[in-house]
């Protein structure tokens, strides 16, 4: 990708406020990565919807004010904009709690959308907007454009199926898994290998999905690309919340490979400092120096 030239990208999927107790945040997996994604110099709108509220309002103008278009997120009079109860263990990690129905469930299709993703370069999408018919409608329209597209699988029980799941990956060009979502996918495929490289090669092989990153925690990352492997082993940090770390991890990934053009060991290296660093601030959108960035890179691993 030319440098010179900004990555344009499309986020799909759910905004929303993220409640804590005590306090809340915007977020939603999709609005995470946009947002980190044009911080890191990308040009990013959002297809999503909003209801009729202060809330809606409140999301709309935060991203505006960030930089995010806008004009792919319709207005929902009859639903309310999403809410999601957030509860934190003591290592920092999150359960959510996820209200429904919300406006992103209804993500109509629009000739703005459509005439969005058509000039886009990437398309980046989740799992969790398809659990209406309404908005799985709509993506599953717009992965018929010829854009990359990424998949980033974010498995929230009970809003999911397998079935759901595979006809996303079946589309896809670029899959971004957990460790635990990458297990659960491969034995509902009938993989029958135990270690995490045979089955990333095994959905590979049965999706034709040519490249796939494999989040796992505290321990990094493994990234699968044109039949070579690339791996980082993580960064040793103090996590304060989970929330928003591989939404942040995904961006800054995507952003290095197709906008900076970084070779994939350096892109994977810096995607996993950033969501080592996302995870040990608090709220799913923390303001990341890049001097703490470089400097957490240049120490050893974890």
């Amino acid at each position: 990708m030319n440098k010179e030239k900004k990555l344009r990208v499309i986020s799909y999927g759910e905004v929303l406020w993220d409640c804590f107790p005590g306090y809340r945040n915007i977020g939603g997996a999709p609005l995470n990565a946009a947002l980190r994604m044009q911080s890191l110099g990308c040009d990013v709108n959002m297809i999503s919807a909003i209801g009729e509220d202060t809330d809606g309002s409140e999301i709309k103008a935060f991203l505006e004010k960030h930089g995010v278009g806008t004009t792919g997120i319709s207005t929902i009079a009859e639903c309310p904009t999403g809410t999601v109860q957030v509860s934190l263990n003591d290592r920092g990690s999150a359960t959510y709690d996820i209200t429904y129905p919300s406006a992103w469930d209804s993500i109509p299709l629009t000739e703005t959308a459509i005439r969005l993703v058509s000039s886009s370069d990437l398309l980046v999408y989740g799992s969790l907007a398809c659990r209406d018919s309404i908005s799985e409608s709509t993506l599953h329209h717009l992965l018929s454009a010829p854009v990359f597209k990424v998949f980033d699988v974010n498995l929230r029980s009970p809003h999911y199926t397998a079935e759901t799941i595979t006809g996303l990956m079946a589309k896809a060009d670029f899959i971004k898994f957990n460790d635990d979502e990458l297990y659960e996918i491969a034995e509902a495929l009938g993989s029958p290998y135990y270690s995490l490289e045979q089955n990333i090669t095994y959905i590979s092989r049965k999706t034709g999905t040519p490249s796939i990153c494999v989040t796992k925690g505290r321990h990094g990352a493994v990234l699968w690309q044109s039949g070579k492997w690339f791996y980082n082993s993580g960064y040793n940090i103090t996590v304060k919340d989970t929330v928003g770390a591989g939404d942040s991890f995904l961006a800054t990934l995507l952003t290095h490979l197709f906008h900076h053009s970084s070779g994939p060991q350096q892109a994977i290296d810096t995607a996993c400092a950033m969501g080592a660093l996302v995870a040990e601030n608090e709220g799913a959108n923390p303001v990341i120096d890049k001097d703490r960035l470089k400097t957490l890179m240049g120490g050893k691993r974890g």
